[in-house]
């Protein structure tokens, strides 16, 4: 008796140990095998298109500061007034014509470049929140430390293959030099792909200066290796600093994702299809500026898609509205022939409760289904943006590894189908014990590392842990086995050696040019 109990015992705290490792092993990169799903129909695409060219060449947008920019739009034959900038009907589009509609953004590993675009969806990281939370210290300001936490953690999950860039913000560090800090940590504790620190241009050019020194003095003029994330000022508006940081990027032949930050109700109309044309006519400015600024700069087509309460005035995310904007952006996207950033893990929660978890599920599931290929945001976002959260970063990629399976499609194989198990069963038995269940049980359904399948006498008696719970132990465990990825020696030292030249250089005090 005591033998049994004592091997039932066993067998809970390998169970136990099991469940608090999340695989280490890299899933291959989405390749998509569902076709994407194209929410509106001709005459509504055309719609919108057209209210988009209407609003480029009537109403104009304004890019301020930055006289560089208007020199390009009127070169280009644009009407330029002041820093407004209309652009005739089909101009934006013509100039896309040069910008890929796929390319490869490529890693310090090269076995973990990515393909952006085709069939292919990359998820990363929550980006920029100020706080961060876990269940043991609470809700609190960002450090560098979590800073270099969350890239290991990136580093470490399965089916994240993109690192972003700063999945907090260090606040420990002063605002006009931390930038060096977020890159250093993103090129040094992670081989995949990144993006790089777009907040002015300075930020940017330091950002490319640390990417020629590790990937080699003219390295980066084939081969784009940072992403720069340019966000437009909505509505119709983009501002100096991300102007000068677009063309930094692009002058360099490094991608650019254009993103307006359009809330329905605030930076946006109330209804789904103005804010999809105001979307729509934000990312064809700015990503044919990049072709302005060098021809075949790689793009992306950008959105962030939310409303505001109409009682409150606070961001809502995981809403009907959201996901009708998450698939017209996808689709739009593919008719200029550009590649897609939007959706992500978005939810307003202040905690990883059901709210989260079905505004994130509302919001996730819609991204993959629409065929979006850059997903950011897609780990560890509460509260609006405002916090990343360890336990929900684990929950989250648990659901991506989920997606990445649903996205390989039915296998229709001789394996897939069956047909030898279904023969050898036959009618009236179970199929545990058959040959074909023997060899393909453990690969056979994703298996989660948060959700608990057991019975509620087993799931009491192991602790009736919450997933959460479940969660904190994991994230914890992933850092315990980080597997460092290396570097050279002497670029690392010549990695920290720039960071320390240009902190120097930098005061403390405000954000510079």
């Amino acid at each position: 008796m005591s033998e049994g109990i004592e091997v039932t015992r066993r067998a809970r705290a390998a169970r136990r140990a099991a469940r608090s490792r999340l695989g280490t092993g890299k899933l291959g990169q989405i390749r998509r095998r569902l076709p994407p799903v194209d929410l509106l129909d001709q005459e509504a695409v055309e719609l919108i298109e057209a209210a988009a060219e209407e609003i480029l060449q009537e109403i104009g947008i304004e890019f301020r500061r930055d006289p560089e920019s208007l020199r390009l739009w009127r070169a280009a034959g644009a009407d330029v007034d002041g820093e407004r900038v209309r652009m005739p009907k089909g101009m934006c589009r013509e100039l896309l014509r040069t910008a890929p509609s796929q390319f490869t953004l490529h890693a310090r590993d090269p076995r973990r470049d990515l393909l952006i675009g085709g069939d292919a969806t990359t998820f990363g990281p929550v980006a920029g929140p100020p706080f961060v939370s876990d269940l043991d210290r609470g809700r609190r300001y960002g450090t560098i430390e979590d800073v270099v936490n969350l890239v290991k953690l990136t580093q470490m999950a399965p089916a994240l293959h993109f690192t972003g860039i700063s999945a907090c913000e260090p606040m420990d560090l002063p605002p006009n030099k931390r930038h060096l800090d977020i890159q250093y940590a993103a090129f040094r504790w992670s081989d995949q792909p990144c993006e790089g620190t777009p907040e002015t241009p300075g930020h940017a050019a330091d950002a490319i200066a640390m990417a020629d020194i590790l990937f080699g003095e003219g390295h980066l003029e084939t081969h784009p290796v940072l992403l720069g994330n340019i966000n437009s000022n909505s509505p119709l508006t983009f501002d100096g600093r991300m102007l000068g940081s677009l063309r930094a990027f692009a002058s360099r032949n490094q991608g650019c994702i254009i993103v307006p930050a359009v809330l329905a109700g605030a930076m946006g109309p109330v209804t789904v299809a103005g804010c999809i044309a105001e979307i729509l006519a934000e990312t064809m400015a700015g990503m044919a500026l990049a072709q302005l600024v060098r021809p075949g700069a790689p793009v992306i087509m950008g959105s962030f898609c939310g409303a505001v309460s109409m009682r409150s005035g606070s961001p809502m995310f995981g809403t009907a509205e959201a996901t009708q904007m998450i698939f017209a952006t996808a689709q739009l996207a593919r008719r200029l022939g550009v590649p897609c950033r939007t959706g992500g893990a978005l939810c307003s929660s202040k905690v990883a409760d059901a709210q989260a978890g079905y505004e994130t599920a509302n919001t996730l599931l819609p991204t993959l289904l629409a065929g979006a290929h850059l997903v950011t945001h897609a780990a560890g976002w509460l509260e609006s943006g405002l916090v990343v959260s360890y336990e929900k970063f684990v929950m989250d990629i648990d659901q991506l590894a989920m997606l990445q399976a649903l996205a390989g499609g039915i296998d229709v194989s001789p394996r897939g189908l069956a047909l030898d198990a279904i023969r050898e069963v036959g009618p009236g038995n179970h199929f545990f014990g058959c040959a074909h269940t023997q060899a393909n049980f453990e690969q056979a359904f994703h298996n989660s590392n948060i959700a608990d399948y057991s019975a509620y006498e087993q799931w009491s008696a192991e602790g009736g842990l919450t997933a959460e719970q479940r969660a904190n132990r994991v994230w914890k465990q992933m850092l315990a086995d980080y597997v460092d990825p290396g570097i050279d020696p002497a670029v690392d030292e010549a990695l920290l050696d720039f960071c320390v030249r240009r902190r120097g250089s930098l005061t403390d005090e405000v954000l510079e040019e």
